[in-house]
């Protein structure tokens, strides 16, 4: 409530579909059936924003929108000094410090990540997914602990709104249809409606946690920038091409 204003927050299932259309069409029939009751009801608009799509939002990072994950691995540590280049007290204190404090210094908004938004970007332009939801999407908050006597590492990533579906919209599209089915998740599950989009999601958080692992440790074994410049920066002089029409 807003004065003599209702904000209204639908929940529904919309099976292996994001569902974005399918809810309007349910919504708008509600608020059809609600003004029979309430005939001096006025509907403003069919969206008030406390959906909230496609914006950062409290109320999703609290309550959920679409899929909500959690993934989570254990590194040993040999795997950590050996392939990460690092060490598990390093990752920890990286993570407390950047991810978590850091974040928290900046005010951020279900940003205690990374960069969770790199990899959820990429899947979902592959996949056919709505982009402008990535905002929403890359809500994610990654935890390390040490375990085992502090000789390995615990990770997890927490990421309470992925909205996918593998049905409708882009995934129609033949390159997306395409990587959906590489993913084993194409199409609409007719056994156990809604299971491909829910396997789609936890895809997405494993590949986020695996992101963030690589880069944690980049950045903890201070590679980042230098691993940038070997593998991301052109070695040809540019002011020496001389361009032909």
């Amino acid at each position: 409530m807003a004065g003599k204003n209702l904000y209204i927050r639908f929940s529904c299932s919309t099976g292996d579909a994001m569902g974005m259309n399918m809810v309007s069409k349910g919504v708008q029939n509600v608020l059809d059936f609600l003004q029979c009751d309430f005939p001096d009801m006025e509907v403003i608009g069919i969206s008030g924003n406390f959906c909230s799509d496609k914006k950062p939002a409290a109320v999703n990072w609290i309550e959920g929108r679409g899929k909500s994950v959690v993934c989570e691995a254990m590194i040993t540590e040999d795997v950590v000094k050996k392939v990460l280049k690092t060490t598990v007290s390093a990752l920890v204190e990286l993570n407390m410090l950047k991810n978590l404090t850091g974040s928290a210094i900046a005010g951020s908004l279900g940003g205690f990540n990374a960069h969770a938004a790199n990899i959820v970007s990429a899947i979902f332009i592959a996949t056919g997914q709505d982009p402008a939801q990535n905002i929403e999407s890359s809500h994610c908050i990654t935890m390390m602990e040490a375990v085992n006597n502090g000789r390995d590492l615990h990770i997890s990533v927490t990421m309470p709104c992925i909205e996918v579906g593998t049905v409708g919209g882009g995934t129609q599209l033949a390159s997306q249809s395409a990587c959906l089915n590489l993913l084993g998740v194409k199409g609409a599950n007719k056994e156990s409606p809604g299971s491909n989009s829910r396997l789609l999601a936890t895809i997405i958080a494993g590949s986020v946690l695996a992101g963030e692992l690589s880069l944690m440790s980049a950045i903890a074994a201070g590679q980042l920038v230098r691993s940038h410049m070997k593998y991301n920066r052109s070695s040809r002089d540019m002011s020496n091409i001389v361009l032909k029409d």
